[in-house]
């Protein structure tokens, strides 16, 4: 039998047989480890310890120590769940039940399941775990697993997508019921330490609203109470912080049914962060030497047919007839600023090439999978396109790694950083694809970064380095990319005259440093709760005078604030509800006149962290604003 290699996190590699399971390898690399595996990851995909290895692949075992553990511990709650629903409800259809990051959720057909219902189903989920059933792997054929679901479609479709062509396929049973799947599973569910169900909506089956709506049933677990409490206590404080909610308070967007799902409306105030987040990162654009460039939003297909985009990326496009030809709204920037770049000669002397767009790009997302700005159909890259020779590669990744940094830094973000190589669906020759992943890597190694390697997440025309954002409640959100492409200049034929005089084809850079702009604006409204930093605060100061008499002395003092979003509050209010609505309204500085400060030409200073401060001169607040602005500090330290 022919022998695979099995390369270790630790960079070590074993020979072995083709067809050893998980399981295998981990005894073949002690006992102990054999006895403690509870999974594997092949290439950074999670699967069962008895999954066969039929290829040179990367291998981590997943013990319960590993981080791992806790997606494996939560597919098996799906099936704790599934079992739970079933028997209070028999005739139930189960669907799909996949693990998440927060959890697990399971769709299923055929049920009366309302929030009210969970306590009971929670309740017989915690029987089942108190049961302590073995997991156990089982073998069906193709033929006995078909009659089986005769009277479930979803199961039936499982069969001909996910297990497509093999026979036996695999179910994991625990007591007298069982499911089809491929796990992985922990050895029982005795091992589930905490479950709670969370909550239900619709769901469109395999997210295509064309496709029944099935109900969605949400749930987590963890290993312990403890673990799940402090999930449930961060759960309530990410409620507070709900970017959907704070965007309602704050008046800073809104998506209306009627202007149509995932297209969001900024109104004056969210409007006001957005165009400060712009001028930030155009500021960063123009001291690293980008050009800024401008394309429309719509395109005829032809392009997106040249740049590879249409066969790869036509289900999610928004398509139109216009005079019988076909256009199609831009899902990315690239394509046109790959034709800004082939419509001029190039000498070697002239690259790098840099060009940098906050484009407005359209992406036609199921509607089940829409989420406030998280997931949206239109939205702003801060795009950059960077066409540059082979031996500048390495230098502008480290220049643009150093631009994300910058941004993560002043926001004071916690980041993780991923290495994403060929998706399945994909252009372009081995070499190339070898090649752009090793630069990349190269980079990353070079500059200290920690990294995961995620398996066929790169894009369909290179490899990338993906930033994920992590908020206040350790959340993580797709954040900055910086994608190497060998491809795009070899459909769009972009060339540069070398010092030999021969043509060469240049290298092409993708990156953004938000990502979406919208997303990242979830990511700041959730991050500071709205409580945003002075320069991003949509009303910086408000002004609140004592009375009616001090209105004309607070219009004077608003005058010595020129540059600065300041308000007036002139309504008929106590000057304690009016400090009580701008805490409300989350404004950082209170400036309070009344005939005292009137009196003697200066101001007392309140912020929203209920500090005060009396008898300061305007020119040493203004001072201290203009540092505070400039230098883009995330706390107001004036009055500590």
């Amino acid at each position: 039998m022919s022998s695979v290699t099995v390369t270790l996190p630790d960079g070590s590699t074993l020979s072995v047989e083709r067809g050893a399971t998980v399981e295998d390898v981990a005894y073949e690399i002690g006992p102990g480890l054999g006895r403690d595996t509870v999974a594997g990851k092949l290439d950074g995909e999670l699967v069962a310890k008895e999954a066969p290895i039929e290829e040179d692949v990367a291998l981590e075992i997943v013990t319960e120590d590993s981080d791992a553990y806790r997606s494996v511990l939560r597919h098996t709650a799906t099936h704790v769940f599934a079992q739970a629903l079933q028997r209070l409800q028999p005739d139930a259809n189960l669907a799909i039940g996949p693990y998440t990051d927060d959890g697990f959720y399971y769709d299923v057909a055929n049920v009366d399941v309302e929030q009210d219902d969970l306590e009971a189903i929670e309740a017989e989920m915690r029987e089942i775990i108190a049961a302590d059933y073995d997991v156990e792997r089982v073998e069906r054929s193709r033929a006995e697993a078909t009659e089986m679901y005769a009277d479930n479609p979803y199961k039936l479709d499982v069969l001909e997508e996910e297990a497509a062509g093999e026979d036996p396929v695999t179910f994991y049973r625990q007591d007298d019921w069982e499911d089809l799947c491929k796990g992985p599973h922990v050895d029982s569910t005795g091992e589930i330490g905490a479950v709670s169900l969370l909550n239900v909506s619709a769901a469109y089956w395999r997210g295509d609203e064309d496709n029944d709506t099935l109900t969605r049933v949400y749930g987590t677990a963890f290993e312990s109470e403890a673990e799940l409490e402090t999930f449930l206590e961060q759960r309530e404080a990410a409620k507070e912080r709900d970017h959907r909610k704070i965007g309602r308070e704050m008046e800073l967007f809104s998506i209306p049914d009627v202007t149509g799902p995932g297209l969001p409306l900024y109104h004056p105030n969210g409007t006001t962060v957005l165009r400060e987040l712009e001028d930030y990162v155009d500021e960063l654009n123009r001291e690293a030497g980008y050009d800024f460039v401008e394309t429309p939003h719509i395109f005829r297909t032809e392009l997106w047919k040249q740049s590879g985009h249409y066969d790869n990326y036509v289900d999610d496009m928004f398509l139109l007839d216009v005079n019988d030809e076909e256009y199609g709204l831009k899902p990315m920037n690239c394509p046109g600023h790959a034709t800004i770049f082939g419509q001029t000669n190039w000498s070697y002397r002239d690259l790098p090439v840099r060009y940098a767009e906050n484009g407005k790009v359209y992406r036609k997302e199921q509607r089940g999978e829409l989420s406030g700005l998280s997931r949206v159909w239109a939205f702003t890259i801060d795009d950059g396109h960077l066409f540059v020779r082979p031996d500048q590669i390495e230098t502008e990744i480290e220049s643009i790694m150093g631009m994300i940094f910058e941004v993560i830094e002043n926001f004071d973000l916690t980041v993780e950083v991923s290495l994403a190589t060929r998706p399945e669906k994909s252009m372009g020759s081995d070499e190339i694809w070898e090649q752009a992943e090793s630069q990349l890597r190269s980079v990353l190694d070079s500059g200290g970064y920690e990294y995961d390697v995620e398996a066929g997440d790169g894009a369909f025309y290179g490899p990338k380095i993906d930033i994920g954002f992590q908020d206040a409640l350790g959340r993580t959100w797709d954040g900055p990319t910086v994608q190497l492409d060998f491809n795009m200049p070899e459909q769009f034929d972009l060339t540069y005259v070398g010092s030999d005089n021969e043509e060469h084809r240049p290298v092409m850079i993708h990156r953004a440093l938000y990502g979406s702009c919208e997303r990242f604006f979830m990511v700041l409204i959730e991050h500071f709760a709205g409580k945003f930093p002075l320069w991003l605060a949509p009303e910086q100061v408000r002004i609140l005078p004592v009375s009616d008499e001090n209105l004309g002395y607070a219009h004077r003092v608003k005058n010595e604030f020129d540059g600065y979003r300041v308000d007036i509050e002139d309504r008929d209010w106590t000057v304690g509800k009016k400090i009580q609505q701008a805490h409300e309204d989350k404004v950082p500085y209170m400036i309070v006149v009344g005939d005292d400060e009137e009196d003697a030409g200066t101001v007392s200073i309140r912020d929203r962290k209920e500090r005060e401060l009396k008898d300061v001169s305007i020119a040493e607040f203004r001072t201290h604003l203009d540092g505070e602005r400039d230098e883009k500090r995330d706390e107001p330290d004036f009055l500590e």
